[in-house]
C-alpha cells in the first residue's frame, strides 16, 4: 500500500502542485482546504484527489480532520504543512487581528497539524514532515512583520522537531520558496513585476510551483532520509542564507 500524504492548502497554487506532484510519485494524497469550495471541488473533479475541509488554525478541526483522513486512506506518513495567508500592512498600522489571524494560520497551524500526526510516526518508526515556509521568513520583508515572523517561526520549529524526530526514523525539513508564479504573484501588475521583483532575482524569472513540488517529493522519498533540520532555499539566488 502507497504511503498517505497530507498536504494543507493542497488544492490551490504551490500547494495544488505538491499534491499532484506526490500522487504522480505513487503516494496516496490527502489536500486540506480552508474556504474556496468551488476550487476544491474543480481541484477534486480534475485530479482524483480528495479533499478535506477545516481550518488549520484550529487545533480540534484539526485533529477532527486527520482522524477523517485516516479512517479513509490509512496512517498519514507524509504531512506536508503548506497552508498561509497574508495580511500585510506596515507596522504602525497593523490591527491586532491582522497579527494574529497570520500568525495562527502560518505558525500555530504546524502545532496543530503535526501534535495529531506524530505519535503515529514514533510508533511506526517511519514519518516526513516538510514545512513550507519563505524567503521572507528569512531575510524579513517591510509591511510583512506578521508573515516574516511566522514563516521564521517555522524555522524554528523545524530545526526543534527534527532534533526530537531523528531517532524514530522522522525527518522535519523546510522549503523557503522565493517569488513563484502562482495567481497571488501574478496578479501584481506587470510594470511592478518586471520593474521591482524580476530585477532582484539572479535567474531572472519567478519560479514554477512545480519546482517547489519537486523538491517535497525529494524530502517526502526514502532518498532523503540522512536529511533533516534543512531548510531548502528555492528562490533563483534571491536570498542565499
Amino acid at each position: 500500500m502507497s504511503r498517505v500524504a497530507l498536504v494543507t492548502g493542497g488544492t490551490r497554487g504551490i500547494g495544488g502542485a505538491i499534491s499532484v506532484a506526490l500522487k504522480e510519485a505513487g503516494y496516496t494524497v490527502a489536500a486540506s482546504y480552508a474556504g474556496n469550495d468551488e476550487k476544491a471541488n474543480a481541484f477534486k473533479e480534475e485530479t482524483g484527489i480528495p479533499v478535506y475541509k477545516w481550518d488549520v488554525g484550529d487545533f480540534d478541526a484539526c485533529t477532527a480532520g486527520i482522524a477523517q483522513v485516516e479512517a479513509d486512506l490509512g496512517p498519514v506518513e507524509v504531512l506536508v504543512n503548506n497552508a498561509g495567508i497574508t495580511k500585510d500592512g506596515m507596522f504602525h498600522k497593523m490591527t491586532a487581528e491582522q497579527w494574529y489571524a497570520v500568525i495562527n494560520t502560518n505558525l500555530n497551524s504546524l502545532f496543530n497539524m503535526t501534535r495529531p500526526v506524530w505519535e503515529g510516526m514514533r510508533e511506526r518508526g517511519f514519518g516526513r514532515v516538510i514545512n513550507i515556509s519563505s524567503i521572507n521568513g528569512q531575510k524579513g520583508q517591510m509591511g510583512q512583520a506578521n508573515y516574516s515572523a511566522a514563516k521564521a517561526g517555522d524555522l524554528g520549529f523545524t530545526k526543534a522537531l527534527a532534533q526530537e524526530g531523528a531517532r524514530k526514523g522522522i525527518t522535519v525539513n523546510a522549503i523557503c520558496p522565493g517569488y513563484i508564479g502562482t495567481e497571488m504573484v501574478l496578479a501584481v501588475p506587470q510594470d511592478v513585476l518586471e520593474k521591482a521583483i524580476l530585477p532582484q532575482i539572479p535567474t531572472g524569472r519567478l519560479g514554477e510551483p512545480s519546482e517547489i513540488a519537486r523538491c517535497v517529493v525529494f524530502l517526502a522519498s526514502d532518498d532523503a532520509g540522512f536529511i533533516t533540520g534543512s531548510t531548502i532555499t528555492a528562490n533563483g539566488g534571491q536570498y542565499m542564507g
